[in-house]
């Protein structure tokens, strides 16, 4: 692969045997109308634990306290850091309706009929919830 990737980080919150995903808006440039882990570019300067935090707290209004690294990928131009997200303060609220049109909470037999942006995502729960 050439080029310079896009580094973003992406969180799974996991509670109560589900996994909390974005819908992501039909309009997007990059992976339209598909389900999403909650998560967005890690800027200049900033570690991708930082992108985490960051993109939690502007896209679904929670402060991340205890998250676990769990898969760093390369898919085309995307390199993608995956966080499982155990505990946090405050309650998922869809903060970004220019991103996700729906927030959702879902267990691992249902994220089978899902349209999913990576692959990786179906494991990485899989993982997560168990």
């Amino acid at each position: 692969m050439t080029g310079a990737a896009h580094r973003v980080a992406a969180g799974l919150l996991v509670a109560g045997g589900r996994v909390l995903l974005g819908h992501r808006h039909p309009e997007r440039e990059h992976y339209p109308d598909c389900w999403d882990a909650v998560g967005g570019h890690i800027e200049t300067g900033e570690s991708p634990e930082q992108a985490l935090v960051r993109e939690c707290h502007e896209e679904i209004g929670v402060a991340v306290t205890d998250a676990r690294l769990a898969l760093t990928t390369r898919i085309d131009d995307l390199e993608l850091h995956a966080f499982v997200v155990e505990a946090w303060s405050g309650t998922p609220t869809n903060l970004a309706p220019e991103e996700h049109d729906d927030l959702r909470w879902f267990t691992l037999d249902e994220l089978a009929a899902l349209r999913l942006a990576h692959p990786a995502l179906r494991d990485l729960a899989a993982a997560a919830l168990a």
